[in-house]
């Protein structure tokens, strides 16, 4: 039999007709379940390409993997020898596949250069790579060359070369100057394609000295640099204009050969004085367009993706105002081989036949070579069933055993194509690859395709059956194509059903089931209408549809083919679109597109803007009410009720609100149900059992309601068992021994029927196993008696009428009521923390004993006495503070110190306390006292107060003394030095001499303890002011001579301790003044309350004015600056912007000594004297070794230097007898001299010390010792 199928999707075959009796082999499958259990040889699935250029800086990976079953193993050959690479321990292959991972990083690279392939082994035969090149990327240095500096005239032409080295692979070429900057290149200026740089003409703004050539080699990022070039353009004989010639390429023709596939360039670069432009052509033909492009300012043209059909003449005219000049390339298209159909993988059943081709097309032909696992074919054991004829191969009536891998090989002078491709042969029974079940819909009148793809060895025929039972054969409606997929030309309605495929070969049988589904389209019924409106009205387009029941389609509005302004005016309904208060923006085109997942249909209509009409003024008034009420559809739990809108009175009805009336449990009120858009005329309503129902509809409009409808006729629905329980179930115990079940009732619409009862159920949580119940009607409580105290319970209420129950309740948690306390907390203890707080402990009490919800513990506490021995024993009241929850502690705080409590504990539930514990004293210690009572100034007197205070209310202990402190405030609200005193616990008066007059003091007083102070009670009072006073007469270093005036005492009661009292008489006192290093200290004594005070100072008998420094709040102040031996007048000023009045001291004179001078003549010092001795012994040593050295006959260095540095200062020698002349002296003299004026620099002559150089120097030497 016959058979030409090919297998598709998701493995195609190869459709190969051999005579009458050529069968289809099979494609490996790509379904991962497939291959799982299927043998198959080795098929290459990654290999590094052909030529690969390594960087020396990493290692070297050459890739080599793929699948078979079973899983090959791998091979290398490098250089046509076996490369075996467990012995080289630089070379690593990666588990599982034939990568090699080769190590140079401490090897020479170019020992791994070479020829490499790979090959993949198992069972089922051999796959080999590709020959993969391996070089190392190379970056050699610029050869050493000396630029000669270029000199031209204006005007010529100029060619710069750049020559890089040849680098793998090739660099890229570019031109910058000393600072890294590109030179501009332009139509006049351009680099070629091999780099070099070309003037068509030059300028003299050409002339520089770094033109530079750079080449950066890409695998190694490394950029070489040709040594700077220099031109220089003179402008003295330019040249003149001249006509076009060719600088690139030479003469008038050339050639270039490319290959297939590659980009052609094409370059041509002109001189010419003006710059010519370029043009191209190609001679008797077009330049494609989608792959033509110009660059390097179209002195170069590009044509990408070669075919033969770019080859010719391609012609490049250069042209300026004085001619024309034209250069033609002959461009000739090769072709390396290139694939017309590469050979793919076959399985075969045994005893079938399949072709192996191996077509490939080059420019010259390609031979072609076959190899079988690797090996020649030719030099392959011998297979009569195979037959090659040139690039086909033949394999007959395979046998079990016969897979092998071929290779074909294809080669030219340009290159050479490689491609693996094995048979597998293979007996194996039908699969269907097709999902089961899978459901497939369609639109009526539409074509339907319905796969089968399988897979099965030999190659299985497809069958297929409708519902099971009628067999499908090829012809109208239906066709069943090559790979077995059931196509249906135009769908129908009666073409829906349930269809079989069956796959079977001589191995077995498989079948798989599919759907179709063949659906009503979908078509818009009512189109929306053209419309003209007038301005300020609504416009309303319908859009009735008609659908499929089974597709839920979606509406959607477009304007102007794009979407709706995000305006809400504009109201999208289910089948219609209103816009509102239109405006001359609304115009357009309005197009309402209704879509399923499987089609769709539109329709479109314009709406027009008018401007409104002069009309007679409308009346807006509400719709008149709906008529002709209408229920159909009617169900158990739903109708559809419909009705005619009543007039709308020039106002759109915007909605319609549906209401009913329940005769049967609220006759009379009117109950909203559900509400619809103003466009619509039904309404599908849902009900509910037992109610017997008489519906009503209102209209709005954007006046108002109309009145209601007539009512519609009756509808009762049937009774039926509720559906839904009593909300807000609670369980509650109100008294010990009950619990109380509480609930919301049902209303009787919710009951749905007669009878309505509930079922209450109880039981005891985790003790009961069995639910206690009771039915009860009309009710919304019950009682359960006899329960534990406090024992929680599930509770469960369900409703249940004459007709049924209703849904499973679910489960309520409640307690059982509660009781007192039985037991009250043990092991009370008291922790004394400090004075004033306490903490209680105790143990809890068991929960059984609590009876109920534990809410917290009580502590009750009370001060029974004091601690004082003359204090009486006076209860106070009880004092009581809670604490929630489960504790054990709690603290007391603002407890009275030195005081004795009692305490005890009651536990607390909510029905309320229990017993209270065995009472608990403590005492708490002693603390600091309470303030004084009281703290009164008594007596003033010019330099004396008299204090009276009263002891504390609470002495919070044994009082101990107290505690006085008191401080002068001056009249700037500056506090003075505390001055403190201590008094026995019996004292409470004293009186304080020695104060200063007119002077404001604050007093602090505390009352202590053995524990410390407590708080301070404060109070102010000023001493009696003097009123009398006599000018002072104030010398230097010395004070007044007369003491201020009395004044009549002045009592005050200050609140503030800042309070400042205003003085009477004048505001001075006592001036002092002193001289120090720093400068003149002035201090007074001050009793004003001015805000500004300044010390005021000028040089006696100048006529210059006073110099004035601020010195608010002080009563001191130092003057710097003042020049030694100067005298000056000083005084103290006090004046306010508020008083006109100026105040002063008495002028001071102050006189500033002179500073004597501190220059010490170095010449008598010690340390000088000294220096001077120890350096004449030392140039007395160093003489006696230099003469010794003279009378050997040697030379010393200074002679040395002396030989080598004629100087004009150095006398010369005795060398008459050729020996040296002796020294008339050891040295000539000793000279003390102090440096140039222009070298020291007097900043004080009294200050300043001199510097002193000595300078010996020998006779007759050159040397000088300083």
């Amino acid at each position: 039999m016959d058979r030409n199928r090919k297998w598709v999707p998701g493995f195609e075959a190869v459709l190969l007709i051999l005579l009458s009796h050529t069968t289809v082999a099979l494609e490996v499958p790509l379904d991962p379940k497939v291959l799982e259990g299927l043998p198959q040889p080795p098929t290459i699935t990654l290999q590094s390409p052909k030529d690969y250029i390594f960087d020396p800086r990493e290692n070297i990976v050459i890739h080599c993997e793929a699948k078979g079953k079973p899983q090959p193993s791998f091979s290398w050959t490098r250089n046509g020898s076996h490369f075996d690479v467990e012995k080289d321990s630089k070379v690593l292959m990666k588990p599982g596949s034939g990568t090699l991972v080769i190590d140079i990083s401490q090897e020479k690279a170019e020992a791994y250069e070479g020829t490499y392939q790979c090959t993949a082994h198992n069972e089922h035969g051999t796959a080999v790579s590709n020959n993969i090149v391996i070089r190392q990327s190379r970056s050699p240095l610029w050869s050493k060359e000396r630029n000669e500096a270029i000199v031209v005239q204006k005007g010529v032409s100029l060619v710069l070369q750049c020559r890089p080295p040849a680098g793998l692979p090739p660099p890229v070429i570019f031109w910058m100057d000393n600072n890294f900057q590109r030179l501009p290149l332009d139509k006049r200026v351009s680099q070629a394609l091999n780099g070099d740089l070309y003037f068509s003409n030059v300028l003299p703004e050409d002339t520089r000295s770094d033109y530079i050539c750079y080449a950066r080699f890409p695998h190694t990022q490394t950029i070489q640099q040709k040594q700077p070039i220099s031109v220089t353009v003179l402008d003295s004989s330019p040249d003149g204009e001249r006509r076009p010639g060719f600088m690139l390429p030479l003469g008038t023709t050339s050639t270039q050969m490319v290959l297939r596939g590659e980009t052609l360039e094409l370059e041509c670069i002109a001189d010419g004085l003006p710059t010519p432009d370029i043009s191209w052509q190609k001679d008797g033909g077009e330049l494609p367009s989608s792959r033509t492009s110009f660059h390097n300012f179209k002195k170069t043209l590009k044509i990408s993706d070669v075919n033969e059909a770019d080859g010719g003449a391609y012609r490049c005219t250069a042209t300026n105002n004085l001619g024309t000049v034209h250069h033609i390339i002959k461009v000739t298209v090769n072709a390396a081989p290139f694939w017309v159909s590469a050979p793919r993988n076959l399985i075969l059943a045994p005893n079938e036949t399949g072709i192996l081709m191996c077509r490939v097309s080059g420019e010259p032909k390609p031979q072609i070579s076959w190899f079988v696992n690797g090996v020649p074919i030719e030099n392959a054991p011998e297979d009569h069933s195979r037959k090659v004829d040139d690039d086909t191969v033949i394999l007959s009536s395979v046998q079990s055993g016969s897979s092998a891998v071929y290779q074909c090989n294809a080669s030219n002078a340009f290159g050479y194509l490689m491609a693996n491709a094995f048979v597998n042969v293979l007996a194996e029974p039908p699969r269907v690859l097709t999902p089961p079940n899978r459901v497939y819909q369609v639109i009526t009148n539409n074509p339907a395709l319905l796969h089968c793809a399988s897979f099965g060895s030999p190659i299985p025929t497809i069958t297929w059956f409708k519902d099971s039972q009628i067999s499908i054969k090829n012809g109208d409606p239906y066709v069943i194509r090559e790979d077995g997929t059931l196509e249906i030309h135009v769908a129908q309605p009666l073409n829906s059903g349930k269809y079989t495929c069956i796959a079977t070969n001589n191995l077995g049988i498989k079948e798989n089931h599919v759907f179709l589904e063949v659906k009503e389209p979908t078509r818009i019924l009512k189109q929306p209408e053209y419309k003209v409106v007038q301005r300020g009205m609504s416009a309303v387009f319908e859009c009735k549809v008609k659908h499929d029941p089974s597709l839920h389609p979606t509406m959607t509005w477009l304007k102007d083919k794009g979407e709706l302004p995000d305006d809400e005016r504009f109201e999208v309904g289910t089948d219609s679109l209103i816009i509102k208060d239109v405006t001359d923006e609304d115009e357009g085109t309005y197009t309402c597109i209704m879509n399923t997942t499987l089609d769709q249909d539109s329709a479109s209509a314009m709406l027009t803007v008018v401007e409104a009409t002069p009309t007679p003024a409308i009346v807006y008034e509400k719709p008149d009410p709906p008529t002709d009420l209408e229920l159909t559809d009617q169900t158990e739990r739903t109708v559809q009720l419909t009705w005619t809108p009543g007039d709308e009175h020039n106002s759109p009805t915007q909605k319609f609100l549906i209401q009913y009336e329940d005769l049967l449990h609220e006759p009379g009120v009117w109950i909203n149900l559900t509400e619809v858009a103003g466009t619509s005329t039904t309404a599908q309503l849902n009900l509910s059992p037992y109610v017997y129902y008489s519906f009503r509809v209102r209209a709005l409009n954007n006046v108002g309601y109309s009145e209601p409808s007539q009512p519609s006729r009756q509808y009762r629905t049937n009774p039926a068992a509720p559906d839904e329980n009593p909300s807000d179930v609670h369980g509650v115990g109100l008294e010990p021994g009950n619990l109380v079940i509480s609930w919301t009732p049902l209303t009787g619409f919710q009951s749905n029927g007669p009878g309505l009862e509930y079922k209450v159920q109880w039981r005891q949580k985790d003790v009961e196993e069995n639910w206690s119940s009771k039915n009860v009607a009309n009710v919304s409580q019950y009682v359960v008696s006899g329960t534990p105290t406090y024992v929680p319970y599930e509770i469960k209420v369900q409703a249940l009428n004459d007709y049924g129950s209703g849904p499973d309740p679910e489960v309520v948690i409640g307690y059982s009521g509660e009781d007192l306390p039985l037991s009250a907390p043990d092991s009370v203890r008291v922790m004394v923390h400090s004075s004033t707080l306490a903490e209680v402990h105790w143990e809890p009490v068991a929960f059984p004993s609590v009876r109920g919800k534990l809410q917290g513990y009580k502590v009750y506490y009370r001060r029974e006495r004091g601690l004082h021995e003359t204090e009486k024993e006076t209860k106070e009241e009880e004092q009581v503070l809670s604490f929630s929850g489960n504790r054990s502690e709690g603290r007391l705080p603002g407890l009275q110190p030195y005081s004795v409590y009692s305490v005890f504990v009651k536990v607390l539930n909510s029905k309320g306390e229990g017993p209270p514990s065995p009472s608990k004293t403590f005492e708490t210690p002693e603390g600091v006292p309470e303030q004084p009572s009281f703290l009164n100034v008594v007596n003033h007197g010019m330099d004396s107060l008299t204090l009276e205070w009263g002891p504390p209310t609470n002495n919070n202990g044994r009082l101990a003394g107290y505690t006085l402190g008191y401080q002068p405030v001056n009249y700037t609200s500056e506090l003075g030095p505390v001055k403190v005193m201590t008094f026995l616990a019996n004292e409470t008066t004293v009186t304080l001499g020695n104060l200063n007059a007119s002077m404001l003091y604050k007093f602090y007083l505390s009352a202590r303890t053995i524990k410390g102070p407590g708080p301070n009670i404060t109070q102010e009072a000023s001493t009696a002011m003097d009123t009398t006073r006599i000018q002072p007469t104030v010398e230097t270093g010395k004070g007044p001579t007369e003491p201020p005036h009395p004044t009549s005492p002045i009592t005050q009661s200050l609140h503030s301790p800042f309070h400042k009292v205003r003085p009477v008489g004048p505001p001075f006192g006592t001036v002092n003044t002193s001289v120090s290093e720093d400068g003149a200290v002035i201090s007074w004594e001050y009793f004003g309350h001015h805000k500004n005070v300044y010390v005021e100072y000028i040089v006696e008998n100048s006529k210059e004015d006073w110099k004035k420094e601020a010195v608010n709040g002080s009563h001191s102040h130092l003057i710097k600056g003042l020049k030694p031996g100067m005298s000056y007048r000083v005084r103290v000023v006090a004046k306010d912007a508020a008083d006109p009045t100026v105040h002063s001291t008495d002028e001071v004179l102050v006189a500033v000594p002179a500073v004597p001078s501190r220059q010490v003549d170095i010449a008598t010092q010690g340390w000088f004297i000294g220096l001077m001795c120890a350096i004449a012994l030392l140039i007395l040593v160093l003489l006696i070794v230099c003469f010794i050295k003279r009378n050997k006959g040697g030379k010393y260095p200074v002679k040395e230097k002396e030989d080598a540095h004629q100087d004009p200062e150095i006398q010369p020698m005795k060398e008459d007898d050729g020996t040296f002349g002796e020294y008339r002296a050891f040295y000539q003299a000793a000279e003390i001299f102090s440096p140039p004026d222009s070298i020291t620099k007097h900043n004080t002559e009294a200050r300043q010390k001199p510097n002193y150089y000595v300078i010996l120097k020998m006779t007759n030497s050159p040397t000088s010792f300083v």
